[in-house]
């Protein structure tokens, strides 16, 4: 009789012990899964640091250039406002218009 209360008493501590893990799985299952949503929100705004790194640096460039070469200004004023040194002869290429919808 001692050994069927003894393999009763080993079966519920075991079933404790399960309840046991899942309670704590299912407790911390939702910070789990915030924590690998806020790792995939740092991936993404560390992708957006870099691109917005590397557009700062691409604007600093140009206005170093624009700052320190007058080339560069010369360039500028020929590209968006049209301006053309006396006896050149700019040509402007406007983008075809769409056909009418029927």
């Amino acid at each position: 009789m001692a050994g069927i209360w003894d393999k009763l008493t080993r079966l519920v501590l075991f079933l404790l012990f399960i309840a046991g893990l899942l309670i704590v799985a299912v407790w911390y299952l939702p910070l789990i899964k915030k924590n690998e949503r806020m790792r995939q929100q740092i991936l993404r705004l560390d992708a957006q640091i870099q691109k917005e790194s590397q557009v700062a640096r691409q604007l600093k460039t140009s206005i170093d250039s624009l700052r320190n070469d007058p080339k560069a200004i010369e360039r500028q004023a020929r590209e968006q406002l049209g301006y053309a040194r006396p006896g050149e002869t700019v040509i402007r290429y406007e983008p075809a218009a769409a056909p009418p919808a029927n």
